[in-house]
């Protein structure tokens, strides 16, 4: 099966141009080396794919005949994705939520409640 049609069978990609632009974006690896969308996955391959600042590595444990529902993926590939990476990601976005410029934007009710009692307090 070619790789893009094996990660929009497996879900990791909404359509198959999505996952044939990746695979030409150099967004896809397998073995090691950028895939083209053609390229040929068989059993016990190793895909990384680079999406939202983080790689998730894929260990192809079958191929589908097409597009599996999102309960059995798991039958079809296993996630080997580094714990380290995902704790990396996870703490990117717990700081960027958390971080706000102050100054931009208009303040939240929070905000506004904070600037009120600051407010009365000087009255």
């Amino acid at each position: 099966m070619r790789v893009d049609k094996y990660l929009w069978a497996v879900r990791y990609y909404k359509s198959r141009n999505a996952a044939s632009t990746a695979c030409r974006k150099g967004y896809v690896q397998l073995g090691g080396q950028n895939a083209k969308p053609s390229r040929q996955v068989y059993v016990s391959d190793k895909i990384s794919i680079r999406r939202q600042q983080l790689t998730t590595e894929i260990y192809v444990l079958d191929i589908p005949k097409s597009r599996v529902g999102a309960k059995l993926v798991s039958q079809y590939c296993k996630d080997i994705t580094p714990q380290e990476a995902l704790d990396l990601k996870n703490a990117a976005d717990e700081n960027q939520r958390m971080s706000r410029v102050k100054g931009t934007g208009r303040p939240s009710k929070k905000d506004r409640r904070d600037i009120e009692d600051f407010l009365d307090d000087d009255a």
